[in-house]
């Protein structure tokens, strides 16, 4: 039996502009599970990447309840959110968002430096994680003088430097070209075949397709599931069609 390592429970969220309230998140129930790689999808407004900040923490929810690893996040005060943020979660933007006046090996180790106070082991895991990215040449570079695929991979070895319980994506490969974009889901895949939890919003097929478990997002409400288990290139083109056929009964 998986284990469950966020749960959501009759969760809204609404947000209010004068006298009117959007309502955004309706009456949700999700949980997510210990070693999936799942994909939020849904069209535009569908309230998929304010699922995600809700579920991770970064945003409050308006009622409702979200357990996250086994804390009830959404009774929490801001100070025990922060710690749970920097020792347990991480997040890849979109907007990648490096320290511009840093190098790449500053970027990636200042984010261990806050949780593990001894700089030689960061500095260390720090050196592998350049290794393993296909980043130890562009170490002491600023990441105005790297590619955007080559600052999205910084970005990603930065979110994994603290060993979270769960990374969160949010459209990570949107603002890079389909080499790039491969290139990060293909690390993405890799790291999940090695036990990390992957919870990613994104609108694209190709990305759908890494997903263990994908989840169809609607007006708020969760509108449908697929499940596909661990992905492999060999089974790229079944996998699409079953995606493809499933955003098609959902109307995508």
């Amino acid at each position: 039996m998986k284990t469950s390592v966020i749960k959501a429970n009759n969760l809204c969220k609404s947000f209010v502009t004068g006298k009117t309230a959007l309502n955004v998140i309706k009456n949700l129930n999700l949980d997510i599970y210990e070693g999936d790689f799942t994909v939020i999808m849904g069209s535009s407004g569908s309230g998929k990447s304010t699922l995600l900040y809700t579920l991770s923490g970064m945003d409050s929810a308006t009622s409702g309840t979200v357990q996250l690893l086994d804390n009830e996040i959404t009774s929490m005060k801001e100070e025990e959110l922060s710690f749970i943020r920097k020792k347990d979660i991480s997040f890849v933007f979109q907007s990648i968002n490096l320290l511009p006046d840093i190098t790449v090996f500053e970027n990636i180790a200042y984010c261990g430096y806050g949780v593990n106070k001894n700089k030689k082991d960061i500095n260390e895991k720090t050196l592998k994680l350049l290794e393993t990215f296909g980043l130890t040449e562009a170490k002491d570079k600023y990441p105005s003088e790297i590619s955007g695929g080559m600052q999205q991979r910084v970005a990603m070895a930065r979110a994994i430097i603290t060993s979270p319980e769960i990374l969160f994506g949010d459209e990570p490969t949107g603002a890079l070209n389909s080499t790039a974009g491969e290139e990060v889901l293909d690390i993405l895949t890799d790291l999940n075949n090695k036990g990390q939890t992957v919870v990613m919003v994104t609108h694209d097929l190709k990305a759908a397709s890494r997903a263990s478990r994908l989840i169809y997002l609607k007006d708020g409400r969760i509108d449908g599931e697929l499940s596909l288990g661990k992905f492999s290139k060999e089974d790229y083109k079944n996998r699409d069609i079953l995606i493809f056929e499933f955003l098609k009964e959902r109307g995508w």
